[in-house]
């Protein structure tokens, strides 16, 4: 089954703390992988940022919200005790313990309000119920600028001069690391060139020679643009090339590179976007937020 969300993991983890013993959130987070008969993929499974495990930051905010409503306090660093109100709660057996459920304590409202964390109330009409964490939602909206954003930049892209877009291609090879400098990078996309777009010298001495074709196709490109490719590459007595695309390559295209001996690699619209931005060609930045949380060493006795 998926990761349960944090507000489902209020209740299992109020409960494992309820023998009134030191837990650790190690140990909980294992206990719960067990309970809810999570599959190694899902006990894997990252954040969008890719740095932390979805399911211990569901109970480490599943924990903290417990706190702040005075069912679990801590018991030093990264370990925590059910407290008395939480032993009364566990007492009236209830199905779920939520954000609702927790809004019956003040200190969990003081909490709330001080903080301005989100609610599960929509923001709007068109987005589901905020029932993640705060850093998934965080993430989840950050994606979301990214993809839109992605998908302008693709616009613009299949709307750009092709000397442009050719130009813009090899400045992205470049900031990938191809090529030591721009004097290593040259666009050809003149009559003759047998199909090549660009050229980049891996080497100062240009003993590797990297090629480029980079065209602004409309349509899903076949394993017949990528054979005239190959045929260029052949012609040039060239070992390594890449194809660039606005649009996608078919499927016959993909397993077409994937048998030839020459090292040929298919990059799309969508991936060419991404790596603009992520190296931020042809977009700008216009804000950076930092997501700080407590050092817990910086807080411990010296003694």
């Amino acid at each position: 089954m998926p990761v349960p969300d944090y507000q489902t993991l209020m209740l299992p983890l109020l409960v494992v703390a309820g023998d009134a013993n030191e837990h650790s959130m190690n140990e909980v987070v294992d206990r719960l992988a067990e309970e809810f008969r999570l599959a190694v993929g899902d006990r894997r499974e990252l954040l969008p940022s890719g740095r932390q495990p979805t399911l211990d930051n569901r109970v480490g905010w599943a924990c903290t919200y417990l706190k702040k409503a005075g069912l679990l306090e801590s018991a030093g660093r990264g370990r925590f005790r059910i407290t008395t109100r939480g032993i009364e709660v566990l007492k009236k057996k209830p199905d779920r313990i939520d954000n609702d459920f927790l809004s019956q304590f003040q200190e969990f409202l003081d909490f709330r309000r001080t903080s301005q964390l989100p609610t599960d109330i929509p923001p709007d009409s068109t987005r589901p119920p905020r029932t993640g964490t705060p850093e998934e939602i965080l993430e989840a909206e950050y994606q979301r600028l990214q993809n839109t954003l992605a998908q302008e930049v693709l616009g613009r892209l299949k709307a750009t001069h092709p000397a442009k877009f050719e130009r813009i291609v090899l400045e992205v090879l470049l900031k990938l690391g191809y090529g030591g400098s721009r004097q290593d990078v040259e666009a050809v996309g003149r009559s003759g060139d047998g199909g090549i777009d660009g050229i980049i010298k891996e080497d100062r001495l240009g003993l590797d020679v990297l090629y480029v074709q980079a065209k602004r196709w409309k349509d899903t490109v076949g394993s017949g643009v990528v054979r005239d490719f190959t045929g260029a590459l052949e012609g040039h007595r060239a070992r390594k090339g890449i194809l660039i695309t606005t649009s996608q390559f078919a499927p016959d295209a993909k397993r077409f590179v994937e048998k030839i001996e020459k090292r040929v690699v298919l990059m799309d619209g969508d991936t060419l976007a991404s790596l603009m931005i992520e190296h931020g060609v042809g977009v700008s930045e216009v804000a950076r937020y930092v997501v700080q949380k407590i050092d817990s060493d910086y807080f411990e006795d010296d003694a």
